[in-house]
């Protein structure tokens, strides 16, 4: 870069910029005033000759972690002091290398270009050119301030011997103002930069190279290497290190134990994290000398542990968090970045202190195993098998409310007789719920001593659920999901990986208390057994002979509404003289039908209680449709597919694998409905169905005008239906038309709708006895039939020939069908085919 005093020229070039903005300051000026829509920024690229700026900021923002496009175009307010391009053209020119903006292509030239832009700014204010005094001094977002000149103009004093005038001011954006100037101006530290001049400390090494070249810092050299701080001490700072010397640090590990003999003993994540604490408790964040030291606290760079410092005799020492102080050896050792003191020990924060502490204490499981009173609570860890031993003995940390024997010995009394001793859980299932009990007396990720507890707190355990915290009368007690607290009887009993608070109870979790109880419970198949009302039941479950009593006496969980004895009789009956008993259910069909009855009954996967159950509320059975749920006057009903609900009689009678609900009403299904009372086809089916309607049919779907699913739909229709002979006799009539496949083309097809629409009525389904004589009926082709009654029934077309009524009145479900022995065609189709 070119000396500062080259720059000098440049300034002068920059006023040649004038008189091109002066041009369109008229103009602009109401503008200015009165949209103020655009932020700085946007403002900036707006005007051309401000590109240049908008450019600046760009490239600065190319470095990682500058952004003062986004830091412009925020709420603000800023005043923003914006060089013209050509004052950009004027620096640039000044500057070796530099031929524009591109060439500040390393990351130290873009954070230099960062710097200069920010000495353009002033943050927290939009200070109008009114706002401005004579000799005022403002400070930028970059630090150094500028000073305000206002003899013969509005002019900006820099760190230079040229001052910036304001080409345009007061342009209003919306989060601030903008005052148009000739200059690029220039903070002293760009100044000081450009001239090469550093200050004497630059010189200086790092504190981490004096640290390297100290021989007696060696250790303190590989400790601040292995905790990966070299980069931090190496900064900018200013810090003040406190350097232990090599004799400190071996006297450390003297302490530490066998275990420590060097530092590459710190080997796992915890032991890095300390040994970095340990040394960042040797920073002060600021530049300390000696005869700055004053008695006092000083915080350090580990957050929220302070060194003290100590007055004695004529000098000072460092008091750390333990008993012994450390003598400072060596005062003032200057760095580029701080200064440094050598002691004569390793300054230890609490955190060090209570590792110390706990490299003798013993694990959770070691003191219950050193317990006699906690005997059986290891002989429940070892009984469990699943490895709560060695979790236990883990790092931890652990919460544990360790019971006694004798609350063991309690626990193995209410359970009775199958369990005299924690050997009697040998079962998988029972080795699972000891686990249960267990891991409810476990906290996880904390040591909670007693001081840490509070009345009413809620603590999860590792089994999942909370047990609570009630202190009375200056006791602490422990709640679970029984009627009975656990009283504290011995707390915190400190271990290496937690502690343990002793307790004159088996806690038991409502998980545990359910399996309990569920243990007591019949099955479903049991309940209905014991139940006289239900043994119709029982024996339409055993007659359908499907494994359903199989599947009711399993796992579960199920929801059954059983109907009583009266419900399965008042079936029978309506079944009628064919079904006097359940044993008549005989054929596979029955016992089929029977089936589907019996599992509409059945919910798979929930056990619904009465509470569980909402108005309106659908639930897919087993059988595969849905029943309905009706709460009305405190009673609670069952919507099946008739229209008469079952009511519940009796609710909730809880079994091990789910809950029953008695009804009065053997519910239906559709499908049984189907079965019992098959579904009326509707029009299209029935034409299916008879043999002499097959070419009505096809003519249906080679038509292909949508008539198949229209007269598949709700109506109702009446249609009449030409025989398979009517349609041979029209296809003899037609000209190289031998099959109602000929009926091919486009126009064919359309033919063919009309004739098949001039068949059907719509909206009505019209009888035969609804028929009267000459009676004009309206087809959906939209011509009309007449019906003839003479001795039957005809219908006329547009003919010389009558169409009888071969068939009348046959019923579907959205319409009539009369089978007739003509095709019925219409003066349009005669036209048509030329007669």
């Amino acid at each position: 870069m070119k000396n500062v005093k080259q720059l000098q020229r440049f300034f002068f070039l920059a006023l040649l910029s004038l008189f091109v903005i002066s041009c369109d300051k008229d103009e602009n000026d109401n503008q200015a005033k009165d949209d103020v829509q655009l932020n700085i920024v946007e403002t900036a690229a707006s005007q051309d000759a401000l590109s240049a700026l908008v450019a600046a900021l760009t490239k600065a923002d190319e470095k990682e972690g500058t952004d003062l496009v986004q830091t412009l175009s925020g709420e603000g307010p800023f005043t923003v002091f914006a060089p013209t391009n050509e004052a950009f053209t004027a620096l640039l020119g000044a500057l070796d290398g530099y031929d524009s903006l591109d060439d500040f292509d390393t990351d130290e030239e873009k954070a230099l270009l960062a710097t200069i832009l920010t000495y353009h700014v002033v943050a927290g204010v939009a200070a109008k050119s009114t706002d401005l005094s004579n000799g005022q001094t403002i400070a930028t977002v970059q630090g150094e301030e500028v000073a305000i000149n206002l003899d013969g103009g509005v002019f900006v004093q820099d760190a230079t011997e040229t001052d910036a005038s304001v080409l345009i001011p007061d342009v209003m954006a919306s989060n601030g103002v903008v005052h148009v100037i000739n200059k690029v101006l220039l903070p002293q530290a760009i100044i000081d930069a450009l001239n090469g001049e550093e200050e004497e400390e630059e010189e200086l090494g790092t504190l981490v190279d004096i640290v390297v070249e100290a021989e007696s810092l060696s250790i303190l050299e590989a400790a601040v290497l292995k905790a990966d701080l070299a980069g931090t001490l190496s900064s900018e700072g200013p810090f003040t290190v406190f350097a232990p010397s090599d004799d400190a640090f071996v006297a450390l590990l003297d302490i530490l134990g066998d275990d420590y003999n060097s530092l590459d003993d710190f080997d796992t994540e915890e032991e890095m994290m300390l040994l970095k604490n340990i040394l960042l408790y040797h920073v002060i964040p600021a530049e300390v000398k000696a005869d700055d030291l004053a008695e006092g606290s000083v915080a350090t760079a580990l957050g929220e542990n302070s060194i003290h410092v100590i007055a004695s005799g004529e000098t000072f020492v460092i008091g750390d968090a333990s008993d012994v102080d450390a003598n400072i050896t060596g005062t003032d050792i200057m760095a580029s970045n701080g200064v440094a003191h050598t002691i004569d020990k390793v300054l230890l924060p609490q955190s060090a202190i209570d590792f110390v502490t706990s490299l003798s204490l013993k694990t959770i499981v070691e003191i219950a195993v050193e317990t006699d009173d906690l005997s059986l609570l290891v002989g429940a860890l070892q009984q469990a098998n699943a490895g709560l031993v060695e979790t236990l003995s883990g790092d931890g940390p652990f919460t544990v409310f360790a019971p006694t024997n004798e609350a063991f010995m309690a626990l193995l009394d209410a359970l009775g007789d199958d369990y005299h001793s924690l050997a009697d859980f040998d079962t998988q299932e029972e080795k699972d719920l000891l686990v249960k009990v267990l891991t409810y007396h476990v906290v996880a990720g904390t040591a909670a001593f007693s001081t840490d507890l509070s009345d009413g707190q809620m603590i999860e355990t590792f089994q999942g659920e909370s047990v609570g915290v009630n202190i009375k009368d200056g006791m602490v007690h422990i709640v679970d999901a029984t009627d009975s607290n656990a009283t504290v009887v011995l707390a915190d009993v400190k271990a290496s990986n937690g502690v343990v608070h002793v307790i004159n109870k088996v806690l038991l979790p409502q998980e545990v208390l359910d399996i309990l109880a569920a243990s007591s419970l019949k099955t479903i198949v049991e309940i209905a057994v014991e139940t006289d009302d239900l043994s119709l039941l029982v024996g339409a479950l055993q007659q359908a002979n499907a494994g359903l009593v199989e599947t009711l006496g399993g796992d579960g969980p199920f929801t059954v509404f059983a109907p009583t004895n009266e419900a399965f009789m008042a079936l029978l009956d309506a079944l009628g003289n064919d079904y006097h008993s359940l044993a008549d259910f005989d054929t596979q069909a029955e016992k089929d039908l029977l089936v589907k009855v019996l599992t509409y009954h059945v919910v798979a996967g929930a056990a619904a209680f009465s509470t569980d159950l909402s108005n309106g509320q659908m639930i897919e059975t087993v059988q595969g449709e849905k029943v309905g749920i009706s709460l009305m006057g405190g009673m609670v009903y069952i919507k099946d597919a008739t229209d008469n609900n079952a009511k519940v009689v009796l609710a909730d009678v809880e079994a091990s694998n789910g809950v029953v609900h008695v009804i009065n009403k053997v519910l239906l299904p559709q499908e049984v409905l189907d079965i019992l009372s098959p579904p009326v086809p509707n029009i299209v089916e029935t034409a299916q169905s008879v043999d002499e309607l097959s070419l009505l049919v096809d003519a249906l779907i080679q038509a292909d005008a949508g008539l198949v699913e229209a007269l598949s739909g709700e109506g109702p229709f009446t249609v009449f239906a030409p025989t398979n002979a009517a349609f041979e006799d029209l296809l003899a009539l037609i000209p190289n038309c031998g099959s109602i496949a000929d009926f091919d083309t486009d126009e064919e097809k359309a033919l063919l709708a009309k004739i098949l629409t001039y068949h059907v009525v719509a909206g009505a389904a019209v009888a035969s006895g609804d028929l009267s004589d000459h009676q004009e009926i309206v087809t959906l082709h939209g011509e009309s039939l007449f019906a003839i009654i003479d001795h039957g029934v005809a219908i006329r077309d547009k003919t010389h020939t009558d169409a009888n009524v071969a068939i009348a009145d046959v019923m579907t479900s959205n319409g009539v069908v009369h089978v007739i022995d003509k095709v019925l065609l219409s003066q349009e189709v005669l036209t048509l085919l030329g007669h």
